[in-house]
């Protein structure tokens, strides 16, 4: 049951209230007696009981008009959506191998993670019912957010990666086994790992290609990017002067390591050397898996409101009817 409005239903304590205090404080008329023996009268009759309770019908009218101003919405009955969801853990590699500004971003230098958060945070808008996950790595691995359909917050997440965060290495082994603990007990039918790296394993206590084998025991499908320019990258340094100058370096990617990961598990293996192609593969990625499932969505609603204010119509004439007729007061 959905509530449109829910503002509506303080109402009803206010209403409460007021018949309370009016109840408790009312000053009613009254004559002096001498003796109270000229009130006694016989029990009272029906007629009577009723007109001094004729106020809950009132406040049963004003209650139901407050819930269905709250409007109180049921789901239809049944009714199913064809939906596409997938599990998706983002591996990212924050060692400082990734501060090579060899990728360009909007029309600038910048840095391979700077450019791949902007690639990856494309990749998230563009899902739908897809609940996604960051795990972010370099000589340990750590869970940035666990699988969620919250994007909004997703995203607030991934700003929190910055290279520096963890110790420097690139365990890519140990990566791939915080992910699959993300998501190896999910009930998803299709589950993926996108690793994104520039370096080789060089830390962490499990092997890339025992947790390729762990991947694949789990059926969940890994795929791999190598992010970095062949040859020569500029790596930003300090001067003397506390000035930033670049100096080409070297940094050599697992590109046999990372493809034999992608071939055990039934993924794919990409080479991402600019800003265009990172983006073209994980545009590629997102046409790839889109696994659609049936699941029970509500796109119909059944709105309450005319039942309660039919209710309270049908309690108002009655108590008009009431009020003008055999519970009408003589003054």
């Amino acid at each position: 049951m959905i509530i449109q409005n829910p503002i509506f239903l303080l109402l009803i304590p206010v209403a409460a209230a007021i018949v309370y205090y009016s109840l408790r404080y009312k000053r009613l008329p009254g004559i002096k007696f001498s003796s109270e023996r000229f009130l006694k009268v016989g029990k009272p009759t029906f007629k009577t009981v009723s007109s001094r309770y004729l106020w809950v019908l009132g406040l049963s009218v004003f209650i139901l008009f407050a819930l269905g101003l709250a409007r109180f919405r049921i789901p239809a009955e049944g009714s199913k959506v064809q939906t596409e969801g997938i599990d998706i853990i983002l591996a990212l590699d924050t060692s400082t191998s990734m501060l090579a500004e060899d990728f360009r971003l909007h029309g600038k230098r910048a840095n391979r993670l700077d450019v791949v958060k902007d690639v990856v945070e494309n990749f998230i808008q563009g899902r739908k019912n897809d609940r996604i996950g960051i795990v972010a790595f370099a000589a340990r691995a750590y869970t940035v957010s666990p699988l969620t359909l919250d994007y909004g917050w997703l995203l607030e997440n991934l700003k929190r990666v910055k290279i520096g965060m963890i110790e420097d290495g690139t365990a890519i082994g140990s990566a791939l086994s915080v992910c699959l603990k993300r998501i190896e007990d999910t009930k998803a039918k299709s589950k993926i790992v996108i690793l994104l790296t520039d370096g080789i394993n060089n830390a962490g206590k499990i092997s890339p290609s025992l947790a390729a084998e762990a991947a694949r025991a789990l059926k969940v499908k890994i795929y791999t990017i190598g992010a970095g320019t062949k040859g020569m990258a500029p790596y930003p340094m300090k001067d003397f002067f506390g000035n930033t100058v670049y100096q080409p370096v070297k940094i050599d990617i697992d590109e046999d390591g990372l493809i034999n990961i992608a071939s055990k598990t039934e993924g794919k293996y990409f080479r991402a050397t600019d800003t265009r192609s990172l983006k073209e593969i994980y545009s590629e990625i997102d046409r790839m898996e889109k696994t659609p499932i049936e699941e029970k969505g509500y796109m119909e609603y059944r709105e309450l409101f005319p039942i309660f204010v039919s209710i309270a119509m049908v309690l108002l004439f009655l108590e008009v009817l009431l009020r003008n007729t055999i519970l009408r007061r003589v003054p």
